[in-house]
């Protein structure tokens, strides 16, 4: 929970990355299950990094809001088309996204005051992206802030901290609605939950100070390696998968 919280408010991120593998590996929880408590333990810390955010006037909030609906709307389509895609296939492809997505934040460097101009344009494509990101939801389980945060840097020219802002506002109404539906199939842990959501709220404010104070630039380098990681994980899932059906 602290490990999850203080990547959540210096990425902007969910931290389901740290949370399911670590649920998995050292309380052998089911694979459903971890997924399932992770979702409820992201709503707080989700909450304390936005509070962190708009104190310094870093969240986007009526973007954070059309996110918000692709990305419900999104995480129907993908939870449908989950048992007909092939799941090997489809993280190989995010592993290939994560890669030019690593490439870029070493190319594009955003400008800090770089405020998000919201247009017509931009709103529609904020739908696209955030029905896109509800799809991957559904289909491979991957937060919306590994996918959200890099493209509105990279394709919006928005600021890092708006990015991570709005990123974590996005998540709330997708994690309530998401957890909603886990519970239904009893896929949540609510004391396990709890416990590393508590955690994670005292360290998500020091992320998203830390946040603040490094420029730029190294924020860019010090996410394409928290996005490796995940890449790397990713990729091994894939290669599990793939050997199963062998």
């Amino acid at each position: 929970g602290l490990l999850a919280g203080l990547l959540s408010g210096l990425f902007g991120v969910g931290g389901g990355t740290v949370i399911v593998p670590l649920l998995v590996l050292f309380l052998h929880f089911d694979q459903r299950l971890a997924a399932g408590t992770s979702l409820a333990a992201i709503v707080p810390t989700a909450a304390v990094g936005v509070i962190s955010y708009a104190a310094s006037g870093s969240v986007a909030w009526i973007p954070a809001l059309i996110l918000a609906a692709g990305a419900v709307v999104g995480a129907q389509i993908g939870t449908r088309l989950l048992p007909r895609i092939s799941q090997t296939a489809l993280r190989w492809g995010f592993v290939g996204f994560l890669l030019v997505v690593i490439v870029s934040l070493f190319l594009v460097i955003p400008s800090r005051d770089a405020p998000f101009d919201l247009t017509w344009i931009s709103g529609i494509a904020l739908v696209v992206v955030g029905v896109g990101t509800g799809v991957l939801a559904g289909l491979i389980g991957v937060g919306g802030g590994v996918i959200v945060v890099p493209v509105l840097m990279l394709a919006f020219g928005t600021s890092d901290l708006v990015a991570k802002g709005t990123s974590l506002l996005m998540m709330i109404p997708t994690a309530v609605s998401g957890t909603f539906g886990n519970l239904r199939n009893r896929n949540v842990d609510l004391l396990a939950a709890a416990l590393i959501g508590v955690a994670a709220c005292t360290t998500t404010a020091l992320g998203a100070w830390l946040a603040t104070l490094i420029d730029p630039g190294t924020g860019n380098i010090l996410f394409a390696a928290y996005l490796v990681v995940i890449a790397v994980q990713m990729a091994l899932k894939a290669i599990r998968g793939r050997k199963k059906k062998d």
